[in-house]
């Protein structure tokens, strides 16, 4: 079992930034003010070819911290951010650009190497859960949720599917094929975005992941527009889940 390691820490607006390593897995923590009481935690995966601090990540993070004093905690994806592509990551990104500069469809490149990905990156979300959760500001004991869309879900469902601890998680915008097995397995609640004209995944197969989830409680949210016009206001619906989930009221921006 890898501990958790704080590498550098800062602070702004009500809100800390940790930035630690679990074993090489390299992650940041977003926490409220020292001196707080122990608070829920809600993992988040950030997009492909993005990182752990990607500005959607900040932003989403402190919509989670200022708005419900939450944990949020984001790791790099296997070649992603501040680790190193493998000769198999370079291979699938080429592949991945000469479909698009041909117009071909990247849907099955990208579920392909998403796939992959998830099968290293699930494992080490669980290994930073483990030491994330020997904090005494998070405790063993506290709800934990999941926040992830595109390369996010792709990641976050085969982990949510196997973690008992995640209790409530958003999803979205991604392809069924390798996923719906895997999301017939989660009963937890459920928030799942989707584009309604997104020109990458169709609607058929965005709401054939969504009714494969075994959930009682799931909500769809389906807006207008492409595949990256997901609208900013999902991140506040999806603070507004998790409140409702961990217990917590949501303060109104200052």
């Amino acid at each position: 079992m890898h501990s958790l390691r704080f590498t550098a820490e800062s602070s702004s607006n009500g809100m800390v930034e940790r930035e630690f390593t679990v074993g090489d897995v390299p992650g940041v923590l977003w926490s409220p003010a020292p001196g707080t009481d122990r608070a829920p935690l809600v993992l988040m995966g950030h997009g492909g070819g993005n990182h752990k601090k990607h500005p959607a990540m900040a932003g989403r993070a402190r919509l989670l911290v200022t708005g419900c004093g939450f944990h949020v905690a984001v790791i790099d994806a296997p070649g992603h951010g501040d680790r190193p592509r493998t000769a198999h990551d370079e291979q699938e990104i080429a592949e991945l650009y000469r479909a698009r500069a041909a117009g071909e469809p990247e849907g099955p490149i990208v579920v392909r190497y998403n796939a992959h990905l998830a099968e290293l990156a699930v494992p080490e979300w669980q290994a930073t859960l483990d030491a994330l959760q020997e904090l005494p500001e998070i405790g063993a004991d506290g709800p934990v949720g999941y926040f992830g869309v595109n390369m996010g879900t792709a990641i976050g469902i085969p982990l949510v599917a196997i973690e008992p601890r995640i209790t409530a998680a958003v999803f979205g915008q991604h392809w069924p094929d390798v996923l719906a097995q895997k999301a017939k397995q989660i009963t937890i609640p459920i928030e799942f975005d989707m584009q309604w004209d997104d020109e990458h995944i169709s609607r058929e197969a965005g709401l054939a992941l969504f009714d494969a989830f075994a959930s009682k409680e799931k909500t769809l949210h389906a807006n207008a527009g492409r595949h990256k016009e997901l609208p900013r206001f999902e991140a506040d619906s999806a603070v507004r889940f998790f409140a409702r989930h961990f217990g917590r009221a949501v303060a109104s921006p200052s």
